[in-house]
């Protein structure tokens, strides 16, 4: 089962450098977060499935800690947007 966490995670890693590509060249704000989000989320499933693999749970609190981060991101970016900056 190992081979397949390790091909997952990377099938998302590739994923989310698809969706970087979209926050380089994004033509809104709004994709720009939705590709940071995807990048949030994408990297939480990479951890956890890298953390499975190798058994070491101490990548779960690192997974765990990238996805509040993306939460205030996405709190960030709506807080700053209703601001008229953006």
């Amino acid at each position: 089962m190992t081979p397949f966490y390790f091909a997952a995670a990377l099938f998302i890693l590739l994923s989310i450098a698809g969706g970087l590509a979209r926050v380089v060249r994004g033509p809104g704000g709004s994709d720009r977060l939705m590709a940071a989000q995807l990048a949030g989320s994408g990297g939480v499933a990479a951890l956890l499935l890298l953390a499975a693999a190798m058994g070491q749970t101490a990548i779960i609190d690192v997974a765990l800690m990238l996805g509040i981060l993306a939460v205030f991101v996405s709190v960030g970016f709506v807080t700053w947007r209703s601001d008229g900056n953006g």
